[in-house]
């Protein structure tokens, strides 16, 4: 009787509590789609770092995580190879030769980070020959050829076809310089990047090294991001003389960013949740005070002062009860569209390369989330609803029934 007594209060001003159940399933289905768009953003961040120039996991000397010399290849790189195809997580692996060192044209000279790579070997654990914009993919030159980023391009002022210089050391410390024509131009989510990667052809670079070929970093994919832990955990154990570490020990920020963005969607939530719950608490307070009298009756005839607690606490959450899964279906609709046929962001665009985003955004949440999101907003409600109850239980019954 006293749960059909609140919500037939609930609906008693329709106009009120309407507004304030729009209220909370607007604040709540936008909340879901901002947190879902920022962590769309994060997941594609990291998804065209994995996919570009970073791979799951990496394999290098101990002494070339240290200093990145060129002297510090793989050694028994068949013993590498042997435990990368037993292990059943590893999709595909690639060898590398990676150098820094400079390339130059008539326009100047820059800092960059040279990798040698077999191209055939590289479409497994990159997407690099999907990003190109001008030329191909080590095709149609045969001699030393250069594919570099758009970025870098522009910067060298050179074409397709045109010829730049590498300058690197040898492994007694001689400077080495090769001429390289470019074979094509590539463009990714990341200008930085862009603008500091080069890729060469691993033979080439070997042949300028007088023959001292070897590899200094072997790249990993495995069959699910989820297994990237694991995987490296069991290589490390297989390669103890080696270094085995996964994408978020290659690059802290973007594992950092990984870790801390559930977190983030949280707070963000709980902040809105916090809004909402004034506005709850506004109008609850509102409606005690206009039922001072009814309530000061109802006291006098015999309710106790429980009963006018629990019953205020009820309305408060079938308020919230009604809006807050509103919202949430709202929220997993417009995820759920856009997530599949994402935001175009073009036109901001060059800032977004800035920080390594691609300008299409896929938005995503976990299912978990929309489960507790609903808990947090029954939490928020009980919450809510306790001061208008405290107030209403400070009514004295033969001074409310009096009340006008």
């Amino acid at each position: 009787m006293l749960i059909k007594i609140a919500w037939r209060n609930v609906w008693r001003n329709g106009l009120r509590s309407g507004v304030v159940i729009a209220s909370i399933a607007t604040g709540i289905w936008a909340g879901l789609f901002v947190i879902s768009v920022s962590s769309g953003l994060n997941e594609q961040r990291t998804k065209d770092a994995l996919d570009s120039y970073l791979s799951h996991v990496q394999i290098h000397t101990p002494k070339f995580v240290e200093d990145n010399n060129v002297e510090y290849r793989i050694e028994n790189l068949d013993e590498v190879i042997n435990a990368l195809d037993n292990n059943s997580n590893v999709k595909a692996y690639a060898e590398r030769v990676v150098l820094s060192g400079m390339v130059s044209s008539s326009a100047g000279g820059f800092g960059t980070r040279i990798t040698g790579i077999d191209p055939e070997h590289e479409k497994n654990v990159s997407t690099m020959h999907e990003k190109v914009v001008d030329g191909a993919y080590f095709e149609g030159i045969k001699r030393n050829p250069i594919f570099i980023g758009k970025k870098l391009a522009d910067k060298l002022k050179v074409e397709l076809r045109k010829k730049v210089v590498l300058t690197f050391q040898k492994d007694n410390g001689d400077l080495v310089t090769g001429a390289f024509r470019v074979v094509g131009i590539y463009k990714t989510a990341n200008s930085k990047a862009d603008e500091m990667n080069i890729f060469v052809q691993a033979s080439d670079i070997n042949r300028l090294l007088d023959g001292s070929a070897g590899f200094h970093e072997v790249a990993v994919i495995t069959k699910d991001l989820t297994m990237v832990d694991t995987t490296a955990g069991s290589l490390r154990a297989a390669l103890p003389n080696l270094s085995v570490r996964s994408w978020k020990q290659v690059s802290p920020d973007l594992g950092y960013a990984d870790e801390m963005m559930m977190q983030m969607l949280y707070i963000i939530i709980m902040i809105i949740l916090l809004a909402l719950s004034f506005g709850i608490v506004n109008t609850m307070l509102m409606a005690v005070l206009e039922r001072k009298r009814e309530l000061g009756m109802l006291m006098s005839v015999g309710m106790n002062k429980t009963k006018v607690f629990f019953m205020i606490v009820v309305e408060t959450v079938f308020i919230s009860l009604v809006g807050g899964p509103i919202g949430v279906l709202l929220g997993f609709l417009t995820v759920s569209y856009f997530g599949s046929a994402g935001i175009d962001l073009s036109v901001v665009g060059k800032g977004l390369e800035e920080f390594g985003i691609s300008t299409m955004i896929y938005p995503n949440l976990q299912p978990k989330f929309y489960i507790d999101v609903t808990i947090m907003v029954i939490v928020a409600a009980i919450i809510s609803s306790i001061y208008p109850a405290r107030k209403a239980l400070q009514l004295k019954p033969a001074e409310a029934v009096r009340a006008i």
